[in-house]
C-alpha cells in the first residue's frame, strides 16, 4: 500500500466488476433453483469435495433485500478502499474475507445450515476501511457505527450467519493491518506473505474440518 502519491487510476474496476458479477449470480438464481443448490454453502457438500462452494456462495443472495444491501454496501466502502490499496490487494482482501467468512460457517455453523451472501466479503471490507483510515488519519467515527450497527443486526436477526460476519472481519482486519502497515522497505515481501499465509491458514482450517466430518460420517 502506497500512503503518498496520487493513484494510477481513480476508477474502481474491481468493485463494479464484483457488483455485476454478484447481480448476474442473482438473475442466474432467479431463474434456475438448481444455480443455488448447486453452489450454496452447505457443510456436507464441502467436506465431500464441492470445495469450490466456499466461495460461490459469497456471489449468491436469497433475495432482492440482501443483495440490494450488500450491494450499497460494496458500493459505498469498495472504490475508496480500491484506490487506497489497488486493484490487486484490494481484490485478495475481497476473496479471502469472503473465503474466511465460509471458513468460520465451516467450523461453526450447524451441519443443516445451507448459507450464502456477500456479507462476509462485505464485513472485511468495514474492518479494512476502518484500519486504512486509521493509518491516513481520516475520522473513522462512521465506519465504526456501521460495523457495530451491523454486528448488532447480525447478533439479533436469527436468520443471519453470524459465523460468515465475523470470518470475514477478523479476516478482513488481519489483511488489512499487514497491508497498511507493512515496512516500507519490505512492503511487498510482507503484504504478499500475508496473503499467501492467510490462505495457507484457512485451508488448513478447511482441512482439519473436512477431516473431522469424514470420521463422523
Amino acid at each position: 500500500m502506497k500512503s503518498g502519491g496520487p493513484p494510477r487510476s481513480t476508477i474502481p474496476v474491481i468493485t463494479y466488476g464484483l457488483i455485476a458479477v454478484n447481480v448476474l449470480a442473482f438473475v442466474a438464481q432467479v431463474a434456475s433453483s438448481r444455480v443455488e443448490n448447486e453452489l450454496v454453502m452447505w457443510s456436507p457438500a464441502v467436506a465431500n469435495g464441492e470445495l469450490y462452494r466456499l466461495i460461490t456462495s459469497a456471489f449468491l443472495h436469497n433475495g432482492i433485500t440482501h443483495i440490494l444491501f450488500n450491494m450499497f454496501a460494496l458500493f459505498v466502502v469498495g472504490p475508496p478502499l480500491e484506490i487506497w490499496l489497488g486493484r490487486l490487494r484490494f481484490g485478495a482482501l475481497y476473496v479471502l474475507s469472503a473465503l474466511g467468512g465460509s471458513v468460520l460457517v465451516y467450523l461453526l455453523a450447524p451441519l443443516d445450515a445451507a448459507t450464502e451472501g456477500a456479507s462476509g466479503a462485505v464485513f472485511g471490507l468495514f474492518a479494512a476501511t476502518f484500519v486504512v483510515a486509521k493509518k491516513v488519519n481520516v475520522d473513522v467515527r462512521w465506519v465504526v457505527i456501521m460495523i457495530v450497527i451491523n454486528l448488532v443486526i447480525t447478533f439479533t436477526v436469527p436468520s443471519i450467519s453470524w459465523q460468515g460476519h465475523l470470518g470475514g472481519l477478523v479476516t478482513g482486519t488481519l489483511i488489512a493491518l499487514a497491508y497498511a502497515y507493512a515496512p516500507a522497505k519490505h512492503r511487498i515481501s510482507v503484504q504478499a506473505g500475508a496473503t499467501v499465509g492467510m490462505l495457507v491458514l484457512l485451508a488448513v482450517l478447511i482441512w482439519w474440518r473436512t477431516s473431522e466430518l469424514l470420521v463422523l460420517a
